[in-house]
């Protein structure tokens, strides 16, 4: 920021003209005060900062109102201090120099000197890249000062990088929804892949099962089979385990009739002995032709 450097001097330059004013001129300072800030000015000009800082604070104790003071306060402050660091940083001067401007640009009414604290307002903004806010004092500046071409300069030069700023938000904001619809997507379709590898592996142990289960029902019709054909080969050892099935089954009925077939051919052997006995006893031959 090329034009912070060149108010700063304009302005210190300013100041040193005004202090031979005389002094009823000046209704808020009196000679040590004003004896301060050109000792301060000088100092300013060799780059000596922090040892104009002490004098600007020496004037600021003569009359703690002065604007004047302040307003060289902060601009020695600023030359201190780091333009990008965040403004919440006690540490850093340009955090205290910007709490000093922006209580002179609510009470100061000489328009002269509030479009330079709208100004170096405007570049402490510019550096912490809030352009918005930037933009504004740079207005302000020229609402003051419409002949300021360094604001106007510096008014483009923020518009300008507002607007790249816009266009690299829009670009990282369409990269960042690009990317969670790629990851969105590739969830989606690792969601899809292990669903499918589920439903195969599923697939698969149900064919196994159906596989296990055929092969089983095969194993037990070859049994079936192999005892039909083992029946077919060999129907005599069927038929005299039958036969034996049978015999077993009727043996009591069979030992019945042997017994009664006994019992009949007994009888008839009695009657014969009998008959033959009692043809003996009476006497009588058979009839045959041998001699007894």
């Amino acid at each position: 920021m090329k034009h912070l450097s060149i108010k700063i001097l304009f302005l210190v330059s300013a100041l040193v003209m005004a202090m031979s004013v005389p002094a009823t001129a000046q209704d808020t300072s009196n000679k040590k005060e004003r004896n301060y800030i050109r000792s301060g000015n000088r100092l300013f000009k060799e780059k000596r900062y922090a040892e104009a800082e002490v004098e600007y604070n020496k004037a600021l104790q003569a009359n703690p109102i002065s604007q004047i003071a302040t307003f060289n306060l902060a601009t020695t402050l600023l030359k201190q201090g780091n333009g990008t660091a965040s403004k919440d940083d006690k540490n850093n001067p340009v955090a205290r120099a910007e709490g000093m401007l922006q209580t002179l640009a609510k009470s100061i009414a000489d328009r002269n000197l509030l479009n330079k604290v709208h100004y170096d307002l405007g570049n402490i903004a510019f550096g912490r890249e809030d352009y918005d806010q930037a933009i504004e004092h740079y207005k302000d500046a020229l609402r003051c000062n419409p002949e300021d071409n360094d604001a106007r300069d510096n008014l483009r030069l923020a518009q300008l990088k507002k607007k790249e700023q816009d266009q690299n938000k829009d670009n990282k904001d369409n990269k960042d929804n690009k990317d969670n619809k790629d990851n969105k997507d590739q969830n989606q379709d690792q969601d899809k892949q292990d669903q499918d590898k589920q439903n195969q592996d599923k697939q698969n142990q149900d064919q196994q099962n159906q596989d296990q289960q055929n092969q089983d029902k095969q194993n037990q019709d070859q049994q079936n089979q192999d005892k039909q054909n083992q029946d077919k080969q060999d129907p005599k050892q069927g038929q005299n385990q039958q036969g034996q099935n049978q015999q077993g089954g009727v043996s009591q009925q069979g030992a019945e009739q042997i017994l009664k077939t006994m019992q009949n051919q007994e009888n008839e052997t009695q009657r014969r002995i009998q008959a033959r006995q009692a043809q003996m006893q009476r006497g009588e031959r058979a009839s045959t032709s041998h001699k007894w």
